[in-house]
């Protein structure tokens, strides 16, 4: 049974042996094992993962998986990242063995990724300015909300059902609409571009705002200026809000075959 392995952060351009010191998961030794001009990017470990109940320590261990990686983007550009507890079992040699087998996907991909970084955009909306948006273009709506204040009780409630499903699907149209607007707003600045789903968390201050797209770029360092001017253009919109983070290594955008 093969009891040593390697942890794996990231692949590099350079073709040069180096220690990156005491920064890795644990404070574990960070060093490259070189293979031609590419470079895998690991520490020393055992052939199991990473695994614990405590949920704290857990969030630590992505952190500093996160910061090796930062740090080797610094040192070599931009790199080919990979996601936590990525292991590769055996000696060094079972890395280089890896690197050669998979040369020519792993130095393409570099190539492909070279100067460019990931980030994220989330475009909010205010709901009170949406609604007044979907009214003004219907005018349908309009009647029956007349209709409502001025009818009966029992005719008001009836009208107000139908009022709101309708206002329901409207509102989704229009949101997807207003999407797809700023999609082609953003989509020429960008290297590749993909849609993300809702977002699992939001900032506190966008809490009562209406989210209505969420997308992961891959963006050339010479183009992000011109993306922020954009972006600050939507934002000083009435009624909308953008949030632009980054820039991170291309977790989303390189395409990595298993390492075996």
């Amino acid at each position: 049974m093969v009891k040593e392995a390697r942890y794996l952060y990231s692949v590099a351009r350079t073709g040069h042996d180096a220690m990156l010191g005491s920064i890795g998961i644990e404070k574990n030794n960070v060093y490259i094992i070189t293979y031609k001009d590419i470079a895998a990017i690991v520490h020393a470990c055992d052939a199991k993962p990473y695994k614990t109940e405590d949920k704290k320590l857990a969030e630590g261990w992505v952190l500093e998986h996160s910061y090796v990686i930062d740090q080797a983007t610094k040192m070599f550009g931009t790199v080919l990242p990979f996601s936590f507890d990525v292991i590769i079992k055996g000696n060094d040699d079972a890395v280089k063995d890896w690197l050669c087998r998979d040369y020519e996907n792993l130095a393409g991909e570099l190539i492909r990724v070279r100067g460019t970084a990931e980030y994220s955009i989330q475009i909010y909306c205010d709901h009170a300015y949406l609604e007044n948006l979907v009214y003004s273009k219907n005018q349908e709506l309009v009647d029956l909300k007349n209709s409502i204040e001025k009818g009966s009780k029992g005719k008001a409630y009836l009208l107000k059902r139908d009022l709101d499903m309708k206002l329901k699907n409207l509102t989704y149209s229009e949101t997807g609409r207003l999407a797809d607007r700023f999609c082609t707003e953003i989509k020429p600045l960008v290297k590749e571009l993909k849609v993300s789903g809702r977002t699992s968390w939001t900032p506190e201050k966008y809490k009562e705002k209406k989210l209505l797209a969420t997308y992961s770029c891959l963006v050339s360092d010479e183009a992000v200026k011109k993306l922020g001017e954009v972006l600050e253009e939507i934002n000083c919109k009435e009624g909308f809000f953008v949030r632009f983070t980054g820039p991170w290594a291309p977790f989303s955008f390189v395409r990595l075959q298993e390492t075996g």
